[in-house]
């Protein structure tokens, strides 16, 4: 073993870098034996130097992050301090300074992982990010080594443990969205802030990236259609269950049937209870991925909270520092198929869409002939009438029988597979109907 130290520079101290640092002291000899050389934590960046943190000594803080990484003798930067600046600018100036960087950033990895990767080339060091997607659950290096001689076709996934905790409570014990966002507060599950999680923009971010590595191709966060869930409602979750199906939340990567070209997305999905990532309960996460040669494979863990990311991040750099003792570095990007990122509009999948209506003689007939002149065939129909407190499809299709004319009717259509842009179509000519009050909820089906 060679005795002398590789140093390591940590950036941020917070939950995922406290826990990062005390794992390398714990575990010190540990990680000397699985790299081949022992391992020293040479400095740790921080906002708030006054702040004490047990176990790392005061004379490694320091709040000069950048004359940290320009020291020169550090092998490793483990940057944990998330956002797309400073991060950047420190990553960019390790890689000139001769370190190899672990992240856990996935909207800097999302907005800028090419750049990342071709300085982190041009000066020949690496670049790991396992952290940035889904915590503790490994995911990147097999998409990137165990699958590379596979075609991945498509990955579909839940990846943000706070929205899969809110929609599971939704779920399991009928409360509605601001109930459950609110138990998922107290427990520390959602930020005082919850907007990037709810509003999808953490998923897009590692569907960004998830896309990019599974079809070697360049897919950036603008490149991924996002939807939040704060619209879900409990009359969805009754909906869903009538169809045998739950709620969640879900990144969805896919190649194009034609191989020409991939999509990537995050919505509120409904996904039958057959389904493996139906039963992804509270905060965790999963991952689903369906290739040529393997087949379908599941993915399945914590995705977030300080220790789980910590193990990711220490499993990047034992990886690394292995790298660096062999004079190697590891793979990099892999954009070689180059592939287009199709629109949104050109998605094909399942719809369910709960419209309010007028309760009289031949809605039904005229909802339908709209789905009709926008290629969107219809599977299933079920009408509930509010006025009478009954009632079904075919009596509406007869001429609604017993019912006062100017109540209102709940009005579910499920459609066949049609392309998210006749859908769309088919919403904005439902809504130009005078007989079509309003449109309750609109909401894929995937996992079929």
């Amino acid at each position: 073993m060679r005795t002398r130290p590789l140093k390591v520079a940590l950036l941020g101290c917070g939950v995922v870098g406290s826990e990062v640092a005390r794992i390398m002291t714990t575990h010190a000899d540990d990680l000397a034996a699985r790299i081949g050389a022992p391992v020293e934590l040479a400095g740790v960046a921080v906002r708030r130097p006054s702040k004490v943190r047990q176990g790392i000594p005061a004379e490694l803080v320091t709040t000069d992050a950048t004359a940290l990484v320009k020291r020169g003798d550090i092998d490793v930067v483990v940057e944990v301090i998330g956002g797309i600046e400073p991060a950047r600018t420190l990553i960019t100036t390790a890689f000139e300074h001769g370190a190899s960087v672990v992240s856990a950033n996935k909207a800097l990895v999302a907005q800028d992982g090419a750049a990342l990767h071709a300085a982190a080339e041009e000066h020949g060091r690496d670049l790991y990010y396992e952290a940035a997607v889904a915590g503790a659950i490994p995911l990147i290096r097999p998409l990137r080594e165990s699958l590379a001689g596979d075609k991945v076709n498509r990955v579909l996934g839940i990846v943000n443990g706070t929205t899969n905790f809110i929609l599971d409570k939704m779920d399991s014990t009928g409360a509605g969205y601001q109930e459950a966002l609110d138990e998922a507060t107290a427990l520390g599950y959602a930020e005082a802030d919850p907007t990037a999680d709810v509003e999808g923009f953490d998923a897009a971010a590692k569907a960004a990236i998830l896309a990019g590595i599974a079809f070697h191709t360049r897919v950036r966060l603008d490149d991924v259609y996002r939807e939040g869930m704060t619209e879900v409602t409990a009359a969805d979750f009754a909906s869903a269950k009538k169809m045998g199906c739950t709620i969640k939340l879900l990144a969805i990567c896919e190649r194009a049937a034609d191989g020409a070209s991939v999509t990537a997305r995050v919505h509120p999905a409904m996904i039958p209870l057959a389904h493996p990532l139906a039963s992804v309960r509270g905060a965790y996460n999963a991952v689903f991925v369906e290739s040529d040669a393997a087949g379908r494979l599941m993915f399945y863990g914590p995705g977030a909270g300080g220790a789980p990311t910590a193990s990711a991040v220490l499993g990047d750099l034992v990886a690394v520092c292995r790298n660096r003792l062999s004079g190697a570095t590891g793979p990099g990007e892999s954009a070689y198929a180059a592939l287009p990122v199709s629109p949104m509009g050109d998605v094909v999948t399942r719809y369910h869409i709960s419209l309010d209506v007028a309760d009289k003689p031949g809605v039904l007939a005229q909802v339908a002939t709209v789905f009709a002149e926008h290629d969107v065939s219809i599977d299933t129909v079920r009408q509930q009438s509010r006025s009478q407190g009954g009632g079904d499809a075919a009596a509406a299709e007869q001429g609604g029988s017993g019912r006062r004319e100017g109540g209102e009717a709940s009005l579910v259509v499920v459609t066949h597979r049609a392309s998210d842009a006749s859908l769309a179509g088919t919403v904005e000519a439902l809504r130009s109907l005078d007989t079509v009050r309003g449109v309750a909820s609109i909401m894929r089906v995937e996992g079929e």
